[in-house]
């Protein structure tokens, strides 16, 4: 078992008995459960919206070549720089090549959870550069030296008196005050931040390949003020997040605003389509878009997994996990955390190290009925499993307690053999590991085969 995993339960373990985290989740999750329908209500056919925009991008993937090349295209004739970064390294690189050529000191951030995965922040300091995240959670979450808790909302496992004590700790402030008041704190130091930034950087919640744009949607106005005040404008987003058309943003920005909070659509909704153009007021003098692979190409080249790469990043699938809602988002130790995470990871960072993620699953279907465009998760989490115990990564015990059970299943004799109470105790004393970190199994006390019979003995 790799450190990752050892690791992983001993987070796990400890998290799903903490009673105070699982009632300040379920208060939050409560909430959305209960706007989600809400927002669903604008839908004639959900049904057929999600399939349509599962086709939709399935086209995109498909064709990832060609709308990348189209997109590029587009925005270069504009005037921004595309740079195309294979890993976390290249990315890095070109981010720290731009900041040293603008003399950055200060550097506002909008929330992203694709700087996160290169852990910019991390090297931005080393840079000796001033990373600010200006979206709320994510602020909050940076002044309590922790990574997000979840895709959309990085804050989720704090409560508001949480918070309070944090701003009163790291900025002084009184020791109750009220979220408003926490909100206002917040804004005045931010709006500082946003006029002595040297670079903006944020991520893109979808790429338009038609009109060489990145569409970005949120509720604060942070990412609008990242990307525009600063002189110069990086955006940082994976390749998978492209679409054929701007038009398909009237059934993408619904849907993952319906499904990531509730509401019929965000606040802001932006399309980005290149740096400040003559004539113009406002907006960044140069403006940078780097292109992130980092193991997505490699999803690509899988037709079981590929569809993955549909992702619109509305953490739905976080919220209907019932993992997730026990265990939290830091026990994963990784980016992405609940079933979206637990399907990609293995490939983006290696099956080797993350096989487990997939395994922390009740395979209960629930994260593939709520995705909005209809990614088959609980069977890619299954197909994870398979993949690693044909590359061998299976323990010999496991593969031996196995093969008994197969034999033990295809033998209605041995199934027959002995009574409910012998199997009790042969698979959860025997086989240790299977009630490790589940409640015992229990035989019926008979068999299907043997009641079958009583059914048919006339009475």
């Amino acid at each position: 078992m790799s450190k990752t995993a050892l690791s992983f339960i001993a987070k796990s373990t400890i998290k799903a008995a903490d009673l105070e985290h699982r009632r300040k989740i379920n208060f939050n999750i409560g909430k959305y459960n209960a706007t989600v329908p809400q927002g669903k209500k604008q839908f004639t056919s959900l049904g057929s919206s999600r399939e349509l925009a599962k086709n939709r991008k399935w086209e995109a993937i498909e064709h990832l070549d060609k709308y990348l090349l189209e997109f590029e295209e587009r925005i270069t004739a504009r005037g921004a720089q595309v740079i195309w970064a294979e890993d976390t390294q290249q990315a890095l690189e070109a981010i720290g090549k731009i900041c040293r050529e603008k003399n950055c000191s200060t550097l506002v951030k909008s929330k992203s959870m694709v700087t996160e995965e290169i852990h910019l922040n991390e090297f931005l300091e080393q840079e000796g550069i001033e990373s600010v995240e200006t979206d709320l959670g994510e602020y909050i979450q940076q002044l309590d030296g922790e990574p997000p808790y979840h895709i959309v909302t990085p804050a989720m496992h704090k409560s508001k008196e949480d918070v309070a004590k944090l701003f009163a700790e790291k900025l002084g402030t009184p020791a109750h005050l009220s979220p408003e008041e926490l909100t206002l704190v917040a804004r005045k130091i931010l709006r500082e931040k946003y006029t002595s930034a040297e670079v903006g950087v944020t991520g893109g919640n979808f790429i338009l390949a038609d009109v060489g744009g990145i569409a970005i949607t949120e509720n604060e106005g942070n990412a609008r003020l990242s990307c525009s005040w600063p002189p110069t404008h990086i955006v940082v987003v994976g390749i998978e997040k492209v679409l054929p058309s701007v038009h398909d943003l009237s059934l993408f920005w619904p849907l993952l605003s319906t499904f990531g909070t509730g509401q019929q659509v965000t606040v802001y909704n932006s399309i980005i389509t290149g740096p400040r153009q003559p004539g113009e007021t406002d907006g960044p003098e140069e403006m940078y878009v780097i292109l992130l692979d980092n193991g997505r190409t490699h999803l690509l080249e899988q037709p079981d997994f590929r569809q993955a790469l549909y992702c619109i990043r509305c953490g739905a699938c976080l919220n209907a996990c019932p993992v997730y809602k026990n265990i939290g988002g830091h026990s994963y130790e990784t980016t992405y955390s609940g079933p979206i995470g637990k399907v990609i990871t293995p490939h983006l960072q290696g099956l080797d190290e993350y096989q487990h993620l997939s395994y922390a699953s009740s395979l209960c279907g629930n994260c593939t009925e709520v995705c909005p465009v209809n990614i088959q998760l609980h069977e890619m989490l299954l197909d994870n499993r398979h993949e690693a115990v044909l590359q061998g990564m299976s323990s010999m015990g496991e593969r031996l307690a196995w093969k008994f059970w197969k034999i033990a299943s295809l033998n209605r004799s041995l199934l027959n053999m002995g009574n409910a109470r012998l199997k009790n105790w042969v698979v959860n004393r025997v086989f240790k590991g299977w009630t490790a970190n589940r409640s015992d199994l229990d035989f019926a006390g008979k068999t299907f085969n043997e009641w079958w019979k009583e059914q048919e003995t006339p009475q």
